[in-house]
This record gives structure tokens, sequence and C-alpha cells, in this order.
């Protein structure tokens, strides 16, 4: 009997088809050991000697392998074909070992590109050797995680109150999108004009841009204000023209190459709006096997790669679906072949694409984001093998009769779209693109303008980082590896370091404060050079040119020296160093000459930066007695002005002064200043900048009656609360879309929400049902996906299990409801809890209060 050991239980029904009588596959489910969440699991004074424990919902799938392998002639171990593969495998070897499963078994390694069964066939009838290198560039890795996360998150929580966690990769990826929005705040608007004129020469009409006034060439800068630029427009409406030279240079674009894992998450996010995240759940579901016509087939080739390069027969393949679909002018003279611009990239795997390009996407009628992400690998594959687009660009000249004043007009047009017939890679901020096709015209030929206009625009800072274009930057500068890209964004999000605005990264003051302590105390350490250069070391250890361990001491020695620096250093002594460093940023000098660090309210008191477990803000120095607060950020910053409070009117009902203030958490309204003056925060969504005393009236008179309901006759309230707008009566909450309709909804309005409100709580346990994926393979119980008041899960007896963001809870298949169902009973789900007011013993609180720390300060990627 041979045993097949890979990692999930997809893959393993997949592989088990492949496969004879002879072959037992089994699933690891992920990693199955982990270094414990505590100190001392990696210890740099043993020669950094590493603790593993076993993952609790891990130990029964383990026992069951070990079961198996006692009595296998072989052990063949066919995790992914890369370095957390290789990982994987030695674990679970490991673990074997251990139990002693292994007895006269013949291990062995086997990895496949695809999970096909001439793949599959090909890997089992050339096994290897477990690759040590790569597992010792894996230690290192997870290592180094760990040092960083254990030593440096708790130097945080004591020096940045509020402050969460820092990671090796983490803190540089954050730094990338703090420095970007420092950028746009430092960034100061520039104006300058344009002048365009609608031209003829015989012909169609078309459009010219000014390019010489006065007899000198233009620049961005040169048309600076109104004035100069309708003098300019002027002199073209004055003169008369001349077709002064006309170029046509053919040109050619050529496809890009097949996806990498980078690639396809930019794309993925640009055309399908998905997140990575998103994006590598449903590509390892095409890779892992996906049921067409009752056989489970992989799809797509290994998703996680760096390299772009494509097998030989995969090559052969796309040519001659491109001659059939296309025509044969489509297929250029010779396949192309790539190679990565990548940093630091290890092109260890082919790129991905699809295992069989005989399977068009519009024929397999796959649903939901496989069918989407599978059409964009095909589409992108082809392309690949595809001939050029031709283009032909034109630029016409004309110049004025006196020589001082010229105009240029250029276009292009596709003369053959080649690749482009199939697919157009995606950009994150398009530029404005050349004019279409222009008229034929005559060198020499008199050129009449028909209009002239001059147009106002203003420069643009640069735009804040989407996942694309910050994924894309991160595999620039050789920052972590394209496959931890996905969780290291997730993890940002999670520690509310950043938020998403419009699909973009916009960093929380706490990500700002933690990035500019980071550099502030451990500048080397948030470099990108020296993220990239460790990244280029781990590299070394794969290909067996460095020693882990020296790695480890080298980057030790240093950081475990910093850290003890840092803590002789107190707590105001770091705030105030931080102030300092972000004086140019939060205190700008005035207009007039005065002190930005004056406080506008007490006009005695000096600003400056002040901690707290939220987040840092700006403070008077006479405090208590004065009271100004400002949110983080540069005082014309939305909600942060920096000229105190104002004075918005008079309320006609109580005659006191309605205010604008601007506090830590932001901008909000006041009525009066008595002691306990009413306030209220200005909703999202709402601008300081466009607040007035009636808007103001409104929020201060919330919550609004809107009227007696039609069955008790008690009030229904609308208001705004901590989740936001909502409508109640009798202690039923209802939420509403928008916070306008708090200020407009009527009583039928108001009774339907209150009503399906109630009609869903009623419901309870009868969830509506989403999908029933049949009998459990334990048990035999029904196994249903439900659709919950916090959002879809998992049902299987008592155990409910949430279904992770992003997944699409109707495409979950058993296999997956099966994991989910597992995990949430190995952390404690569905048992009985405690009955109230039961005291748990002094031993277990001690050890609770433990875990809960260790937890705390997991290391982070």
């Amino acid at each position: 009997m041979n045993v097949v050991i890979v990692e999930s239980p997809a893959k393993a029904k997949t592989i088990n088809k492949y496969l004879g009588s002879d072959y037992k596959v089994l699933a690891s489910y992920g990693h199955v050991r982990d270094l414990p969440a505590k100190d001392g699991s990696v210890r740099p004074d043993e020669d950094f000697a590493m603790s593993w424990d076993v993952d609790a919902k891990a130990a029964k799938r383990l026992s069951e392998i070990a079961e198996a392998a006692k009595g296998a002639d072989r052990v063949i171990l066919a995790t992914d074909p890369d370095r957390e593969g290789e990982a994987i495998s030695w674990h679970v070897l490991e673990v074997l070992r251990k139990k002693r499963a292994l007895k006269d078994a013949k291990v062995q390694r086997v990895v496949f590109n695809a999970i096909t069964k001439a793949a599959v066939t090909e890997a089992m009838a050339n096994p290897r050797d477990l690759d040590m290198e790569l597992v010792e560039a894996y230690l290192a890795r997870r290592a180094l995680d760990y040092l960083v996360g254990f030593t440096l998150s708790p130097v945080l929580w004591r020096k940045l109150p509020g402050a969460k966690s820092a990671g090796r990769v983490q803190s540089v990826a954050l730094r990338l999108i703090v420095d970007r929005e420092l950028e746009i705040e430092r960034f100061r608007t520039q104006e300058y004009w344009t002048v365009e004129a609608e031209v003829a020469a015989g012909g169609d009409p078309f459009t010219a841009r000014l390019v010489k006034h006065e007899g000198k060439r233009l620049s961005k800068f040169d048309l600076a204000n109104e004035t100069s630029a309708f003098a300019a427009r002027d002199a073209v409406k004055a003169a008369s023209f001349r077709i002064s030279a006309v170029e046509r240079k053919p040109g050619r674009r050529s496809p890009p190459p097949p996806f990498t894992t980078s690639t396809l998450q930019q794309e993925a996010a640009r055309k399908l709006g998905f997140s990575a995240q998103r994006t590598m759940q449903a590509a390892q579901k095409l890779y892992e096997g996906v049921d067409i016509g009752g056989e489970t087939v992989g799809l797509i080739t290994y998703m996680r790669t760096d390299g772009v390069q494509t097998a030989p027969e995969a090559l052969d393949e796309a040519r001659t679906v491109i001659g059939g679909l296309y025509g044969k002018e489509y297929v250029p003279e010779k396949p192309r072949f790539y190679s990565t611009k990548a940093k630091n990239a290890q092109e260890a795997h082919e790129a991905i694409r699809p295992t069989s390009l005989a399977r068009n996407p519009g024929k397999l009628r796959l649903e939901g984001d496989l069918g989407r992400l599978y059409e964009l690998v095909w589409k992108r594959m082809i392309a690949s093998q595809m001939e050029s687009a031709r283009i032909e660009r034109t630029t016409i000249d004309l110049d004025s009769a006196d020589g001082r004043t010229g105009l240029r007009a250029t276009g292009q047009v596709v003369t053959f779209p080649g690749y482009l017939a199939v697919y157009e890679e995606g950009q994150d901020d398009p530029e404005d693109e050349e004019g279409g096709r222009l008229p034929q015209v005559a060198e020499g030929a008199q050129a009449t303008v028909r209009s002239a206009k001059a147009d106002q625009h203003f420069t643009e800072p640069p735009p804040r980082y989407s996942e694309a274009s910050l994924v894309k930057k991160m595999e620039e500068l050789g920052i972590g590896r394209p496959s931890t890209y996905a969780s290291i964004l997730e993890r940002l999000r999670d520690r509310a370091y950043v938020r998403m605005e419009k699909q973009r990264f916009v960093p929380e003051d706490q990500g700002r404060i933690v990035t500019i302590f980071l550099e502030e105390f451990f500048k080397k350490y948030v470099e990108y050079d020296f993220t990239a250069d460790l990244e280029d070391q781990l590299d070394q250890v794969s290909a067996g040119d460095l020693d882990w361990k020296v790695l480890l001491k080298n980057f030790w020695a240093d950081f475990n020296a910093k850290v003890g620096e840092l803590g002789q250093i107190g707590t105001r002594e770091v705030i105030d160093a931080l102030d300092e460093s972000l004086a140019s940023t939060l205190f700008p000098p005035n207009a007039d000459g005065s002190d930005p660090r004056t406080c506008p309210r007490c006009g005695s008191g000096r600003l400056s930066l002040k901690p707290s477990r939220t987040g840092a803000f700006i403070g008077c120095s006479n405090y208590p007695e004065c009271r100004f607060t400002r949110p983080f950020g540069p005082p014309d910053a939305e909600g942060a002005e920096g000229n105190g409070d104002r004075d918005l009117g008079t309320d006609p009902a109580t005659g006191e002064t309605v205010w604008l203030k601007s506090g830590r958490f932001g901008p909000y309204v006041q009525l009066g200043e008595g002691e306990k003056p009413k306030r209220s925060s200005l909703p999202k969504g709402w601008s300081a900048a466009d607040m007035d005393r009636e808007k103001a009236l409104r929020l201060l008179r919330l919550p609004r009656e809107v009227g007696p309901h039609p069955e008790d006759g008690q009030p229904i309230l609308a208001g705004i609360g901590r989740y936001g707008p909502f409508v109640q009566h009798n202690g039923t909450y209802a939420n509403l879309p928008s916070v306008d309709e708090v200020f407009e909804v009527g009583v039928n309005r108001a009774v339907d929400l209150i009503a399906t409100k109630r009609a869903g709580a009623k419901r309870g346990a009868d969830a509506e049902a989403l999908k029933d994926l049949g009998a459990h393979p334990a048990d035999g119980q029904p196994v249903r996906v439900l659709a919950g008041r916090y959002g879809p899960y998992v049902k299987h007896g008592s155990t409910n299990a949430t279904i992770p963001k992003n997944a699409d809870p109707r495409a979950l298949t058993m296999d997956e409801a099966v994991k989910l169902l597992a995990e949430r009973e190995a952390k404690g789900g569905g048992k009985k809890k405690p009955a109230r007011g039961a005291k748990a013993s002094p031993k277990a609180k001690k050890a609770s209060a433990k875990k809960a720390s260790a937890k705390k300060a997991k290391a982070e990627d």
C-alpha cells in the first residue's frame, strides 16, 4: 500500500481518482505544527532551537495518517511545489518519525505543477528526497517573523498606547501606504493652462494643441494663469497656419506574459474588483480541481509562482488554439519566451495558465468567481502567445506664418489588433491616451483655425495605493513574497492600521503613528532595501548558498541590541521624539508667520502630539484648563481646522450658540457652553466645511420622533447610533440605508422596517438556507449553508462555523464545509457554555490569562 499525503481534502479527492487502488490519499489540512504563541518558542541562546506544537485540530488527522503509514510500503509526500509545501511535508514527516509510524516504509517526495492525470502520474514516476535547503529557508523565515513579532510588539504596547502589533513585512507594507499619504499631504497644487484649436486643412477638422508661443517652446507651467492663457489663445485665433511636417511611424505593442501570483492579483483587482485574498481563494479551487461532467479536473497550474515561463507542450497547444479560433495571421512565427523582471524572483515554477487551453471558458460555464477568474487566466495565456498589435502613430506640426506660434496634433490607430483582439492589460492609474485617427493632410498645405479654447488645469497629488498598485510596488521593491501579499494586506485591515476608501488604502492614525515610531527608532528594519536584501538572503538559503543559522545570528545581534536601547527610553521621550519628527506635517508654518503650535482656543498653550488608547491626537499644553483638541493630521485636514471653534448661529428655541468644534475623534456640533452641553458627532459622509446652523440643529435634535406606531401608539424614533442610522420602537432597532433617511423616513416606511426586523428575529434558528450540502461523511447528519444575522455560516448538528469573508457561500463544497466545522469544533464550537454565575478555578483563570497574553504577542509576517 502507498500512502499519499497532500494538504487539502479537495486535492486529495482529485488525486485519488487518478491513482489506483494501491494508493490511499490523505489530507493534512494545511500546516500541522506551528511555533507556540509564547516566549521561548525560538531560543537564540540555544543556537536558535525551535519548539513546535501540533495544532489541536490537526492532531486527529495526524493520528489517522500515522495509522495508515504503519502498514504502508511507501509514504509519498505530495504537498505543493513551493517552500510552504516543502515545509508541510517536513512537519508531517517529523511527526510520523516521533510517532514511530514509518517502520520500514520508504519516504518519497513528489511535486506536480498541475493537478491533472498526466502531471500526477509523471510525478509519481519521478520521486525525489525532501529538499532540506527549502525547509531551512522556511525555518529561517518563520524564526525571523517570530523574533520580530514577539520582540517588537511588546515594545509597541509599552511605548505607544493603542498599538496592536508589528511584523517584519507587514510594517514595511504599512510604511508604503503611510509614505504615500504624507506625500499627498505635502503636495501643493499648481495651476496651469493649455490651449487647443480645431483646425482644418482641406479635409475633416482635427484637434491640435499649442506647443510654441511667442517663438518659445512651451513647458507645462508656462501658461500659469488666465491672462497668459487667453493671450495665447487669441494669438492662435489671429494667426494663419500651414502644415509644416507630417510624420507617420508604424509601431508594435507586444502582449504581456502569462500570470504570476502578483500579476494575477493585480489584474483581478483591476478588472474584477477582487481583493488579493478573494483572488487566491478562487485560484486555489481552480488548481485543486472542479467537477466537469462527473470528472474532477485541475483547471489551472499552481497559483503561487513568480515565474513567467511556460512548458513547451503548453506553447504548442496555445499556438494551435489561436490558429483555430482567430486565424493563422494571429500566430507569431515563433513561440514567445518570457523572463521575469521582478526583483528577487525565484522562477522555480511555471506561470499560471490553464492546464488545457482547449477548455474554453465559454464552454465550461463555471459559476461566480471561478468562472470570472478562469476566463482571465485563459485570455491572458492565449494573448501571451499571439501576434503583436500593429499601430500607426501620426504627428502633424503646424506653424504660423511668422514662425512664432506652433500647434501639434498627435493620434494613433490600430492597423492590426493582434493580441488586443483577446486581451488588454489594465492600468492602475491610466494616463491620457493619444487621439485617434487623424485625416490625410499634405505638407505645406494651408490650415484654418475654426475655433480655439484655453482650459484651466491643476496638478494632482499621486494617487493612494489600490490593492493592485500596492502589490505591484511591493513586488518591484522585492518586499516579501507574492504568495504572502494577500494575508499581509488582510492583516493590515484587521489591525485597523488602514481602511479602504473607494478601493484605495488610507492609513488610520494608529497606523501612521506606528510607522513613524518604527522609522524613528527602528529605521533600518523598515527600509525597503533592507527588507528586500533579507528576502535575497532567504533565497540564498533556498539555493544552499547561505547557512540559515548564520542569517539568523547576523539579524538577531543587531536587532536585539536595538530593542535593548529603546528599553532605556521613557514613553514621554518617545512621544516627544515623534512630535518633533512630525512637526512639519502636523504644524506647518502659518502664512502670517505666527507660531503654528499656539493653541487657537486659549492663545497661551502650546499644541503637541498626545497619545491615547484609540490613537494619537493634537492637544493643548494647558489641559485641563484648556480642553482644545483636534484629530491627528495637518490643521487643514478634514475636520482638523486649526482656527478652533466655529460659531454657526443661535438656536431660536433656546437662544444658545450652536458651535462646530473639532475633537480628538473628529468634528462635532455642540449646543451652548454649559457643564454638560448637548453634542453630536458629524456622521460619516458629512463634511465640516459644509456645516451650517440648520444641519447642526437637525443633528442635535436627534433622536427624532417619526410618529406613533399604529398598533400600540408608542412612539417610533429615528436616530444615529453606534452602528449607523436606525428607526426604533419598543426596543427593536432596524437599520436605515442612509443618514439622510433619518430626517425623512415616515411612519409607513418605519413600521415596515421594524416588522421585517422582528420577523427575522423570530425566525432565529430557521435562518434562510442558501445551500444543502448533503450528509456529513462522518455521521450522516445534514450539512447546510445558512444566511445568519451576522453573515453566512455552515451548520452541522449543534456546530455553526462562520464562512470567511470574501468567500462565496453558495460555492462552498462539502470538503470545505467539513474543514470549517472541524476547525470550529477544535476551538470549542458546539459545546454547552458553563452556567451563568459558575466560577472558574483560580488555576483555570491563571492559565486562561497566560493564553490570552501569549495570543496577543503572536508573531506576524
